[in-house]
């Protein structure tokens, strides 16, 4: 239970951060970004392993770069069901996932 609290606050900063960091990703406060948060981690959860499999010949051919277009959709498809945080475009979510992806890694070799 402390391990799914701490990944869902690091989660939640990473919201935050990548909203800092990026123009066209957009989180109106911290409630969005919370609630962002814990949808993405159900959205990673329960559909992204799907997407994955039926993607796999893609992803081979693309020697895994099409992950990232799985992880920004995931991204974007949070986006369509919380208020408060709005993407531009679809490059920006992809971008977005990216620095998502990479604070919640870092945050976790910090925490251990």
């Amino acid at each position: 239970m402390k391990y799914m609290l701490a990944s869902w606050l690091t989660a939640t900063l990473a919201f935050l951060i990548a909203a800092a960091a990026l123009p066209g990703f957009n989180v109106a406060g911290l409630w969005p970004a919370v609630l962002g948060a814990f949808a993405l981690g159900l959205a990673n959860a329960i559909i992204r392993p799907i997407i994955i499999l039926f993607a796999f010949p893609l992803t081979f051919l693309t020697l895994g770069l099409f992950l990232f277009v799985i992880n920004g959709a995931m991204l974007w498809l949070v986006t369509l069901f919380v208020p408060g945080i709005v993407v531009d475009n679809f490059l920006w979510a992809i971008l977005a996932a990216m620095v998502i992806s990479t604070a919640n890694a870092i945050f976790g070799l910090i925490l251990g």
